[in-house]
Protein backbone atom coordinates (compact mmCIF):
# COMPACT_ATOMS: atom_id res chain seq x y z
CA UNK A 1 0.00 0.00 0.00
CA UNK A 2 1.35 3.45 -0.85
CA UNK A 3 0.41 7.01 -0.02
CA UNK A 4 1.83 10.42 -0.89
CA UNK A 5 2.99 13.26 1.34
CA UNK A 6 0.62 16.19 0.83
CA UNK A 7 1.03 19.87 1.61
CA UNK A 8 -1.29 21.02 4.43
CA UNK A 9 -0.78 24.71 5.12
CA UNK A 10 2.77 25.16 6.45
CA UNK A 11 2.97 21.44 7.29
CA UNK A 12 2.72 18.19 5.39
CA UNK A 13 0.73 15.05 6.03
CA UNK A 14 -0.37 11.74 4.65
CA UNK A 15 -3.75 10.13 4.20
CA UNK A 16 -3.89 6.87 6.08
CA UNK A 17 -5.91 4.26 4.19
CA UNK A 18 -8.98 2.84 5.92
CA UNK A 19 -7.56 -0.73 6.20
CA UNK A 20 -4.50 0.63 8.04
CA UNK A 21 -6.70 2.60 10.44
CA UNK A 22 -8.75 -0.52 11.08
CA UNK A 23 -5.63 -2.60 11.71
CA UNK A 24 -4.46 -0.02 14.28
CA UNK A 25 -7.90 0.14 15.86
CA UNK A 26 -8.14 3.92 15.42
CA UNK A 27 -10.40 6.36 13.65
CA UNK A 28 -10.25 9.97 12.48
CA UNK A 29 -9.82 12.26 15.48
CA UNK A 30 -7.94 9.71 17.64
CA UNK A 31 -4.49 10.63 18.94
CA UNK A 32 -1.37 8.78 17.83
CA UNK A 33 2.14 8.73 19.22
CA UNK A 34 4.68 9.28 16.45
CA UNK A 35 8.33 8.28 16.51
CA UNK A 36 11.18 7.40 14.18
CA UNK A 37 12.77 3.98 14.62
CA UNK A 38 15.60 2.79 12.38
CA UNK A 39 14.67 5.37 9.74
CA UNK A 40 10.99 4.42 9.76
CA UNK A 41 8.01 6.48 10.81
CA UNK A 42 6.13 4.61 13.54
CA UNK A 43 2.54 5.46 14.52
CA UNK A 44 1.04 3.92 17.65
CA UNK A 45 -2.36 4.64 19.20
CA UNK A 46 -1.68 7.08 22.05
CA UNK A 47 -2.57 5.84 25.50
CA UNK A 48 -4.48 8.46 27.45
CA UNK A 49 -3.03 9.63 30.74
CA UNK A 50 -5.37 7.96 33.27
CA UNK A 51 -5.46 10.88 35.68
CA UNK A 52 -5.05 13.74 33.23
CA UNK A 53 -6.94 16.79 34.42
CA UNK A 54 -7.72 15.45 37.91
CA UNK A 55 -5.72 18.15 39.72
CA UNK A 56 -7.44 20.92 37.79
CA UNK A 57 -10.87 19.37 38.40
CA UNK A 58 -10.18 19.03 42.14
CA UNK A 59 -9.05 22.67 42.29
CA UNK A 60 -12.20 23.80 40.49
CA UNK A 61 -14.40 21.82 42.90
CA UNK A 62 -12.56 23.27 45.92
CA UNK A 63 -12.82 26.79 44.48
CA UNK A 64 -16.60 26.37 44.27
CA UNK A 65 -16.60 25.17 47.90
CA UNK A 66 -18.21 21.94 46.70
CA UNK A 67 -15.74 19.53 48.28
CA UNK A 68 -17.70 18.51 51.38
CA UNK A 69 -17.67 14.85 52.35
CA UNK A 70 -20.28 12.82 50.53
CA UNK A 71 -20.65 10.47 53.48
CA UNK A 72 -19.70 12.61 56.47
CA UNK A 73 -20.47 9.75 58.88
CA UNK A 74 -17.40 7.92 57.52
CA UNK A 75 -14.74 10.16 58.98
CA UNK A 76 -11.19 9.24 59.94
CA UNK A 77 -11.83 9.75 63.64
CA UNK A 78 -10.50 6.81 65.68
CA UNK A 79 -8.58 5.41 62.69
CA UNK A 80 -5.49 5.09 64.89
CA UNK A 81 -7.38 2.51 66.96
CA UNK A 82 -8.06 0.18 64.01
CA UNK A 83 -6.37 -3.21 64.15
CA UNK A 84 -5.50 -4.90 60.87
Amino acid sequence: MRTAIRQMGNSAGILIPKPVLAALGVKAGDNLSISIEQGRLVLVPATPQPRAGWAEAASAIAAEDDDALVWPEFSNVDDDELVW
